[in-house]
């Protein structure tokens, strides 16, 4: 059978464990956690974050953004959410990209395999972080994430080259690479631009970081989200939301639409993503100044 034949098939079984795990914990702790309804606001976000993360933006800097501004989940419960809830449109595309879109096999499962395992260490302790902790975090990773788009706005961002894979040192630089983007997927800040770059610089081409970056978010994410769904640090009605929401957006995005002139929303989404990241750091010092003055009393 073909490797990636193999890869996708292992991970169609991971999907189904991960939604069953899921299910089981739900149903445990069903009064603790709440009703499992979707919600109109929750479902619009995924839709609106996913169709716009197959078309190369990215889901989870828009979706904290909007998250933020409309107040749908608490600071704290963000990483979480994100990462239970976008399994599913993640696979989705994942199963889209690695059929359609050519990439070395060694490479790719190098990078998957990687960013798993940053996911699990990184999930263990964002899972367990304060709710100041995660504003501090999640801000600072999204002004990298503002700047990062920034530069591949403006056009500065290294020259594309052509490979289709790296071996020797390069792979090397991509695992590490990769294991330290799994670890911030955690905290919220999205695969997608990093990887771009680092692809570029390795001299790869830019398509590549299709299958690569969703391949590797979607073997992640389940490793990583076991551990958010175990603490109870995510919302259970807004990551059903984007469950359900995502998985259109995403054959809407890549077999209909399929491309869009998207310098303008870039441009936008900077904007709302350093806003976003601003007021999350502001949050996170009023935290910082309230408990000052409790400890004080």
């Amino acid at each position: 059978m073909d490797p990636k034949t193999l890869l996708l098939s292992a991970l169609v079984l991971i999907t189904i464990g991960y939604h069953a795990f899921w299910y089981t914990s739900v149903r445990r702790r069903q009064e603790l956690l709440g009703p499992a309804t979707p919600t109109p606001v929750g479902t619009a976000v995924g839709f609106i974050a996913n169709f716009f993360d197959t078309l190369g933006i990215g889901s989870y800097a828009t979706s904290t953004a909007m998250l933020k501004l409309w107040k749908v989940v608490p600071d704290e419960k963000i990483p979480g959410t994100l990462n239970v809830g976008y399994v599913l449109p993640t696979v989705v595309q994942t199963l889209i990209y690695v059929t359609i879109v050519e990439v070395e096999f060694t490479t790719l499962a190098a990078i998957i395999a990687a960013a798993v395992v940053g996911a699990y260490l990184g999930a263990g302790v964002v899972a367990r972080l304060p709710r100041r902790g995660i504003q501090l975090g999640m801000g600072t990773a999204l002004v990298a994430a503002a700047t990062l788009m920034t530069l591949s706005t403006l056009g500065m961002g290294p020259a594309p080259g052509v490979a289709l894979g790296v071996s020797g040192l390069k792979l090397g630089i991509a695992v590490g690479c990769s294991m330290v983007f799994g670890a911030l997927m955690m905290l919220g800040i999205g695969f997608y631009a990093p990887c771009l770059i680092m692809i570029s610089l390795l001299g790869m081409d830019p398509k590549a970081s299709y299958p690569i970056m969703m391949g590797a978010c979607a073997f992640l994410m389940p490793t990583g989200s076991i551990q958010f769904v175990r603490e109870n640090k995510y919302d259970l009605r807004t990551a059903v939301s984007f469950m359900i929401g995502g998985p259109g957006a995403v054959l809407i995005a890549a077999f209909i639409v399929k491309s869009l002139p998207l310098e303008i929303v870039r441009r936008l989404v900077v904007l709302v993503v350093l806003y976003t990241a601003f007021s999350l750091l502001r949050s996170a010092a009023v935290e910082r100044r309230t408990a000052a003055s409790g400890a004080q009393r």
